[in-house]
C-alpha cells in the first residue's frame, strides 16, 4: 500500500533524493549524509521500500549503444471505450519490450505510448506488425522524436 508523504520526515525525503541521485550509493556513504548511523538508515531504507515509497533500484542503460537510439510517442485512439476493450488493450501491450511506457489519458486519444527501436524501417515494421494489430485499436498518430532534450526519472522532492 502507498503511504501520502505526511508518512515520511525530512531525513526520509533526503534520503530518497539522494537514492534517486545514485542508487548505488553505500548505506555508510547515505548514512554519513543524512547524519544518522548506518543501522539507522538501513531501517528507514528497508520501511521506504516496504511502504512502497522506493520502488526498485535499476541501471540506466544508453539506448543508442544498445540499438535502440529513435523514441518515438504515439497517440492510439480506440475504436470503442468499454472496460473489456481497455483490459485487453493493457493486457496486450505489456508483452512488447519496445513499449517501454503506456499512459491512459484524458483528451483527443486514449492511451499514449513512448516506444524504442533501432531506427524507422524497425518502427514502421512494428506499426505494422504489432501496433495497428493491438486489440481495438482504431487510429495511431505517431511522433518520431528529433532531439531527447530532457529526460529523467527523478522527482522534484524539496530538499
Amino acid at each position: 500500500m502507498t503511504q501520502t508523504l505526511t508518512n515520511i520526515d525530512r531525513i526520509d525525503l533526503k534520503i530518497l533524493n539522494l537514492l534517486q541521485h545514485d542508487g548505488r550509493i553505500s548505506n555508510l556513504k547515505l548514512a554519513e549524509s543524512v547524519a544518522l548511523s548506518a543501522t539507522a538508515v538501513l531501517a528507514r531504507v528497508q520501511r521506504l521500500s516496504r511502504d512502497g515509497f522506493i520502488l526498485g533500484y535499476e541501471a540506466r542503460l544508453n539506448p543508442l549503444q544498445l540499438g535502440a537510439g529513435m523514441m518515438v510517442f504515439v497517440e492510439v485512439l480506440l475504436d470503442r471505450t468499454t472496460p473489456n476493450v481497455f483490459d485487453a488493450f493493457k493486457a496486450a501491450v505489456q508483452v512488447y519490450p519496445e513499449i517501454m511506457e503506456c499512459h491512459m489519458v484524458a483528451g483527443g486519444f486514449d492511451y499514449l505510448l513512448k516506444t524504442r527501436m533501432a531506427d524507422m524501417p524497425a518502427y514502421r515494421h512494428f506499426a505494422g506488425t504489432v501496433l495497428w494489430q493491438l486489440p481495438g485499436v482504431r487510429e495511431t498518430r505517431t511522433y518520431a522524436v528529433m532531439e531527447e532534450v530532457k529526460s529523467t526519472t527523478r522527482l522534484a522532492l524539496g530538499v
